[in-house]
C-alpha cells in the first residue's frame, strides 16, 4: 500500500492487520509521522519510508504482493493547484509506474473520486456510466489514473464520495470535517453557493469498502464503483442543518455575493456497489457526533492538506 500513513490508510491498515493480512506500507510521511505507530507491534506489518514515484523502489518491493492499494496522492483541488507537478507525478505518474511494474496476476484497488463527475445535471443521479467531466486539476489526475488501471485490467476503482470522520492522520479540510470544526470552534460560518450538492461517506466505511473489494475481487474486478451514503446526497445548507441538530448554537448564513471556487455540484447513485453486498454502517449523524468529540481534543489547524 502506498500512502498508507494518510487519512484513509491509517484507518485501513489496522483493519487489514486485524483480519490477518500481511501489509506493507510505503509512505514518505510528509504529514503526520505518528499515524501508524500502533501497528508496529504487529509481525505482519512492514513499513518503508520512500516515494511512490521511485520506480526502482517500487520494483523492489511489489514482487510478492497479491494486491496493491495506491493511496499515495496529493488530494484536493487547492493542494493540487499549488503543486501541479507533484500532483501530476504522484496522482497519475506513480499509478502509471505501478501498472507497468506489476504482473497481470497482481491486482490493484485504487481510490478515485466523485470529483470526476464535475457538475452534474440537476436532479439526475451520476452513475458509473455517467460521462466523467472533472473541473479541477485534482479531478483530472484521478480520472486519468482510473483510466490507466482499468485499461490495464485486473483492477477495481472505488469512486469515493466526500469522506468524513476522525482518523489517526486527521484532515480538517474535508467538507463535513471542516464545517463541523467551524461549528464547534467558531459557532459560525458563511456559506457560498449553498445549493451545491455532494455525496458523503465515513472514512471507516471507505476502509470497509476496500476490504469488501479485496474479498470480492474476482467478481468486482475491471469495474468502477461509486462508494457513498445513498441517503446523504446533500447541499451545503442541508449539511449545516444536520450539524446544527447537534450543535444548536451553530449559526450559518449564505452569502448573497461571492462564489465558491470549488464548483462541484452533483448527486450520486451507489446502487452498483450495494448490489455487490456492500452497505455503509456509519451515518452522517454518527460521523458528526464523532467529530464533535474529536474536536474537543483537537485544537490545532495543522490537520489539513493545505
Amino acid at each position: 500500500m502506498t500512502g498508507g500513513a494518510g487519512y484513509l490508510g491509517s484507518v485501513l491498515v489496522p483493519e487489514l492487520l486485524k483480519l490477518g493480512n500481511k501489509v506493507t506500507v510505503l509512505d514518505n510521511f510528509m504529514f503526520d509521522p505518528n499515524s501508524l505507530l500502533d501497528c508496529c507491534h504487529c509481525n505482519t506489518f512492514e513499513v518503508i519510508r520512500g516515494d511512490a514515484r521511485d520506480k526502482i523502489l517500487i520494483e523492489k518491493i511489489v514482487g510478492n504482493k497479491d494486491i496493491v492499494i495506491p493511496l499515495a496522492a496529493l488530494v484536493g483541488a487547492p493542494l493540487c493547484d499549488r503543486d501541479k507537478i507533484g500532483a501530476e507525478t504522484t496522482n497519475r505518474g506513480a499509478i502509471k509506474t505501478l501498472a507497468e511494474v506489476l504482473s497481470k496476476e497482481q491486482g490493484i484497488i485504487i481510490p478515485t473520486t466523485n470529483s470526476g463527475y464535475g457538475i452534474g445535471q440537476k436532479g439526475v443521479y451520476c452513475t458509473e456510466e455517467t460521462p466523467l467531466n472533472p473541473i479541477s486539476f485534482y479531478g483530472k489526475t484521478k480520472v486519468d489514473a482510473e483510466k490507466i488501471v482499468l485499461e490495464r485490467g485486473n483492477s477495481i476503482s472505488l469512486r469515493l464520495a466526500t469522506v468524513f470522520g476522525m482518523s489517526p492522520r486527521m484532515r480538517l479540510d474535508l467538507l463535513v470535517n471542516d464545517f463541523t470544526y467551524r461549528a464547534v470552534k467558531d459557532r459560525f460560518i458563511i456559506i457560498f453557493e449553498g445549493h451545491f450538492k455532494r455525496n458523503y461517506i465515513h472514512v471507516r466505511d471507505v476502509a470497509r469498502a476496500f476490504i469488501h473489494a479485496i474479498e470480492k475481487f474476482d467478481s468486482m474486478k475491471d469495474e468502477a464503483y461509486n462508494v457513498g451514503l445513498s441517503d446523504a446526497n446533500l447541499s451545503k445548507l442541508e449539511l449545516c442543518t444536520k450539524i446544527k441538530e447537534q450543535v444548536p448554537d451553530f449559526v450559518y448564513l449564505e452569502a448573497s455575493i461571492g462564489e465558491d471556487p470549488d464548483k462541484r455540484d452533483y448527486i450520486v447513485s451507489n446502487e452498483k456497489v450495494e448490489k455487490t453486498g456492500f452497505a455503509p454502517k456509519y451515518s452522517l449523524e454518527r460521523g458528526i457526533r464523532e467529530l464533535i468529540k474529536g474536536y474537543t481534543i483537537i485544537t490545532d489547524s495543522k490537520y489539513s492538506n493545505v
